[in-house]
């Protein structure tokens, strides 16, 4: 154990500072897709009783219109934030008629790229810019890629750990500086162990066939409409899921939070040859995309992790990161476990608090020499082939079995589950990470090796085995209703929420091309 991270165990373990670590805040966003009740995309509208996507603070759409996103409010206790997630998904599905929620991250049976429906929000400015945005994902990328689903996990340390910290290494300088940089410091630890999540939780290894639309490919086919990769752990964060030529020169390393704030900030506002060519507006003059730059807003960056800062009304990200600094990260990576109802449970999010603390309490050097495309390439490598026997990856130059430095770290993470035991009590941190080492130990108890094994036990193809699993899912959210009490909550907050959309569609007042004007305008201003 490194003398940095023992020293700031050490401080955390004091009897005055150890509540802290129940003060850390949680909050998930579960993506999912609707689908009819053979599998098939929805094409249905986002229904009524759920309320507006664009103004409803919990249940909203992603790209389609058939792509659901649950969002909980932020918990102390991760447990807290699983109860509130498992509502939603009770109420959502008890407004569902005739549809389900799709239990994986790869979608099954789609329709023609033409016939996905884009999310819709209204006819205010605001609306329709989210909309228009979603043209231009599907003009960049097609519609395919962004029906894939996944789970985001925002974590944050409380505010009065901070300053401890900043003391404790004796560092210069304010408290929101120190934070900052010691978020970005995380960032770049996630960066380098992040593979080992793929490992643990990665749970994607098929697809459904008519996913790649008959894109060349080097995947194996295990029956007639279900492709595979025998060793992969997620397909979905593989460059079959999301990617983006126009990104590849978009890597922004983490060194400083001003260099990443530099770098997405060029990314908005430097013209990308290929989509000026296809312009803003199609031949209808309708809008198709916000603008032809790299990436037409901060949100188009895919990372496996991002440093946020909660808005205020008509703030953007990065406006939000420069004046205020990193208030938390989104985990962006995380697959949805087809076996478990809300795609996530207990034991993962309180093996995520482990994994995210150590990333925060162990020293983290700048990303030089190559570490960077080392990183990239860990992480690439387990997505496609993380189950292999004897398979190695880079490490300060050198290489390692993926099952020894699994174990290494595992090993490493046993301090910060102690401590989160004390703190909460009992020993529920300490069982979330042997859960997680008898995956290192025995491969075939990861979620993508019981896929696959149960793919071939029963002769089942992906699609057979999502549509299964996303049955019984509606079977139990539906055997335990709401309260009337509850229902009521959510029936008054969608009503709200149509009411606010509403709203903001009979106080439009600037013409449309004006707002994105100003829009475009607000992320050139050098001064935030």
């Amino acid at each position: 154990m490194s003398d940095l991270l023992s020293r700031r165990l050490a401080l955390l373990g004091d009897t005055a500072h150890l509540p802290l670590l129940t003060q850390c805040l949680h909050g998930i966003e579960r993506e999912t897709l609707r689908v009819t009740e053979r599998g098939e995309l929805a094409r249905s509208d986002h229904p009524v009783a759920l309320g507006s996507a664009l103004t409803h603070g919990q249940i909203t759409t992603d790209y389609s219109e058939a792509l659901l996103e649950f969002i909980t409010s932020a918990e102390q206790d991760p447990a807290a934030t699983l109860v509130e997630l498992e509502r939603i998904h009770r109420f959502a599905a008890s407004q569902l008629d005739g549809e389900y929620l799709w239990s994986p991250s790869m979608p099954g049976l789609l329709p023609e790229e033409a016939d996905i429906p884009i999310a819709r929000y209204g006819s205010s400015n605001i609306g329709r810019l989210k909309y228009v945005y979603r043209r231009g994902l599907a003009l960049r990328y097609g519609k395919t890629m962004q029906c894939i689903a996944g789970i985001h996990y925002n974590f944050s340390l409380p505010e009065a750990l901070w300053p401890l910290l900043q003391g404790l290494d004796g560092e210069a300088g304010s408290v929101r500086d120190y934070q900052s940089a010691a978020y970005i410091s995380l960032i770049r630890n996630f960066r380098r162990y992040s593979w080992l999540l793929m490992y643990l939780f990665g749970a994607s290894p098929a697809l459904d066939a008519s996913f790649l639309r008959g894109r060349p490919h080097q995947l194996q086919r295990l029956d007639a409409d279900t492709l595979y990769l025998p060793w992969a752990t997620s397909l979905r964060m593989s460059d079959l899921g999301y990617q983006s030529s126009a990104q590849s020169g978009l890597t922004p390393c983490y060194n400083d939070l001003a260099s990443y704030i530099d770098s997405l900030r060029a990314a908005v506002a430097t013209p990308y040859p290929a989509y000026a060519e296809l312009g803003t507006h199609d031949a209808d003059g309708q809008w198709q995309q916000l603008n032809t730059n790299i990436i037409q807003i901060e949100n188009e960056y895919y990372s496996s992790i991002r440093p946020k800062r909660v808005t205020q009304l008509g703030e953007r990200p990065i406006q939000a990161l420069s004046s205020r600094g990193v208030q938390y990260v989104e985990v962006r990576c995380l697959d949805i476990n087809p076996y478990l109802p809300l795609g996530i449970d207990l034991d993962q999010a309180r093996f995520l608090d482990v994994f995210i603390l150590y990333c925060a309490l162990r020293g983290s050097p700048l990303l030089a020499d190559g570490e960077c495309h080392a990183c990239t390439d860990n992480f690439l490598k387990t997505v496609k082939e993380g189950r292999r026997p004897g398979l190695h990856l880079q490490r300060r130059g050198e290489q390692i079995e993926l099952r020894a430095w699994a174990g290494e770290l595992l090993d490493a993470f046993a301090a910060i589950a102690e401590l989160l035991d004390r703190a909460y009590g009992g020993e529920d941190y300490r069982r979330a990470l042997r859960l997680q080492r008898a995956k290192v130990e025995d491969v075939e108890l990861t979620p993508s090796a019981r896929i696959l094994a149960e793919l071939r036990e029963r002769g089942e193809s992906f699609r057979a085995f999502a549509l299964r699993q996303s049955q019984a899912h509606a079977e139990t959210f539906r055997s335990q209703p709401l309260s009337a009490a509850e229902a009521q909550e959510f029936q008054r907050l969608a009503r709200e929420s149509r009411a606010a959309q509403a709203e903001l569609e009979r106080s439009a007042s600037d013409d449309f091309d004006a707002f994105v004007a100003a829009y475009q305008a607000s992320i050139l201003d050098r001064g935030i």
